[in-house]
């Protein structure tokens, strides 16, 4: 029987390894700081964010949220992260992406300190990583070796493939995993044969966000997968295929009109020795490693050790 690897139990783990070191700070300077900005209306942001504001403060890490209207400019970000690369009781600086399309996007996430960078995106968090040296790992790969980790999945010698190439997940995760010293494919959507290549890997990531696309063919019964991928089905008849014999997803989009997937077709989970769930896998151990990242700035910046 295929192994439910649960990421909410994970992340509880990794939030109760923060609090005493978030104590220590607390005794010592001043409990770790995080502003987020989130720019405009945007639902599905607005709930990361609260999600993400919760967490602080179920933690005691200081939080703060900045709202500027869509119609910001450029310059005007650049203003307001300055302002907050500026202040000492900010550890964590976190734009909530996507932003706006007149505004640069790059331009607005070079400016944020390097030193306040939790979400890791800043080419000097991307050469720390490349480089395996200390630094900011960004959130998603890193839960994910958590992850694999806490469940002792073995890493190093294997074969992994990961199926996505973003600079948010692909790309960090395959580094993680061969720092790890794991033997490491990366595919895409010009990949030739993409299912044979899954079928001879030990661990999959799916990070390609297309629902369901990876299908019981594309992994071997041995394969540990990992599913990144959150898609909302508002689709009937796409639900129907999709969730068939489970009559709790078919009853939960009858009631909400929506369903989560990932990028892994449910059936697939049928026939192998590990996997992430979708709701409740990788999504909870982001937000426990952005918490992370905060307290390990904070410790960063008065000289404590993590």
């Amino acid at each position: 029987m295929s192994r439910i690897l649960d990421g909410k139990r994970v992340r509880d783990a990794i939030l109760e390894s923060l609090k005493p070191r978030i104590a220590a700070l607390d005794e010592t300077q001043r409990p770790p700081g995080l502003a987020v900005v989130l720019v405009g209306e945007n639902p599905a942001s607005e709930i990361y964010v609260r999600s993400k504001v919760k967490a602080c403060q179920d933690l005691g890490i200081a939080s703060e949220k900045h709202l500027p209207t869509a119609d910001i400019s450029t310059e005007e970000m650049l203003f307001l992260i300055q302002s907050l690369n500026q202040r000492p009781d900010i550890d964590g600086i976190l734009v909530q992406l996507p932003l706006p399309a007149h505004i640069d996007e790059t331009q607005v996430l070079l400016s944020i300190d390097p030193s306040k960078d939790v979400d890791a995106f800043h080419p000097y968090s991307v050469a720390a990583l490349v480089a395996n040296s200390p630094g900011f790992r960004p959130c998603t790969p890193a839960g994910i070796m958590r992850l694999l980790d806490h469940y002792q999945i073995p890493v190093a010698g294997k074969r992994a493939v990961v199926v996505g190439r973003s600079d948010i997940v692909g790309k960090p995760m395959a580094l993680l995993l061969l720092h790890a010293n794991a033997t490491v494919t990366i595919c895409h959507s010009k990949t030739a044969d993409l299912a044979s290549e899954c079928r001879k890997a030990d661990i999959v990531v799916a990070a390609m966000g297309r629902a369901g696309f990876l299908t019981q063919d594309f992994f071997n019964p041995e394969a540990v997968i990992i599913d990144v991928g959150i898609n909302r089905l508002r689709d009937r008849p796409a639900v129907d295929r999709m969730f068939s014999s489970d009559v709790s997803k078919l009853t939960e989009f009858d009631k909400k009109g929506t369903v989560l997937v990932g990028d892994v077709h449910p059936a697939a989970f049928q026939n192998c020795a590990a996997f992430t769930p979708v709701p409740g896998g990788v999504g909870p151990l982001t937000i426990a490693m952005l918490m992370s990242n905060t307290v390990w700035a904070a410790e960063q910046r008065y000289g404590g050790q993590s």
